[in-house]
């Protein structure tokens, strides 16, 4: 598996971005700190979100960023993406590592502990989970209901398996994840939307440092 930090973890909005576009969003981003970056455009054809992750490789690989691709295994093999993002109803995540081998990022959204009963018999082959909504969000129909910090801390508890919280994550709650037990934060509207983007990561990124920290203290000299 190839190494990865989910610290601050961007999921594209095509829409969000606007005329700054999403390469250019994402590269402010990562100037602000984004570790990891994910490519999400459901309604896109599939020839612009295969250029688009070509792009998207193309800028990050040199800075060492890993890039995933929302829910489509084929398009992230294709574009020589570092890995993959799948929700419930995609390609198994066995499925998936059987394709991609075993150096890809494959990351798993559970939202609840049903959801992740359901999984249970594929997590050998997931790396990470994704978890949320975290606040209510209007970025994905589907999110369903605010979790909390009570869900994160829930989902953290069943497995050992690395959690990024999702769903209404800004500067504000960020912290407030982390200190529920979450290893990184996924930001949507809060980095796409933003009018400064590298400003707006920072600030994320400034959150989460500041949460660790707290939850776990340096040492103190002798």
């Amino acid at each position: 598996m190839k190494p990865f930090d989910l610290s601050v973890y961007l999921v594209t909005d095509t829409r969000l971005c606007g005329a700054r576009g999403v390469a250019e969003t994402v590269r402010l981003a990562v100037a602000g700190g984004a570790t990891l970056v994910q490519l999400r455009d459901s309604a896109a054809p599939i020839r612009e979100i295969l250029a688009l992750a070509e792009t998207l490789v193309a800028m990050l690989r040199p800075l060492g960023v890993p890039l995933l691709v929302n829910d489509r295994v084929d398009v992230a093999m294709a574009a020589g993406a570092d890995g993959v993002h799948l929700g419930q109803t995609d390609m198994p995540a066995s499925a998936a590592r059987r394709l991609m081998g075993e150096d890809a990022i494959i990351g798993l959204s559970v939202g609840n502990p049903a959801e992740f009963a359901a999984a249970r018999d594929d997590l050998h082959a997931v790396d990470y989970l994704g978890t949320g909504p975290f606040r209510a969000t209007a970025t994905k129909d589907d999110a369903g209901a605010a979790i909390g910090p009570a869900g994160i801390a829930t989902v953290t508890a069943l497995c050992r398996l690395p959690v990024v919280a999702i769903g209404g994550i800004d500067a504000t709650c960020a912290g407030e994840a982390i200190r529920a037990g979450a290893d990184g934060v996924a930001a949507v509207s809060a980095i796409c939307a933003a009018g400064d983007p590298e400003a707006a990561t920072r600030a994320i990124a400034d959150a989460v440092r500041t949460a660790r920290a707290a939850v776990h203290p340096a040492p103190t000299p002798d």
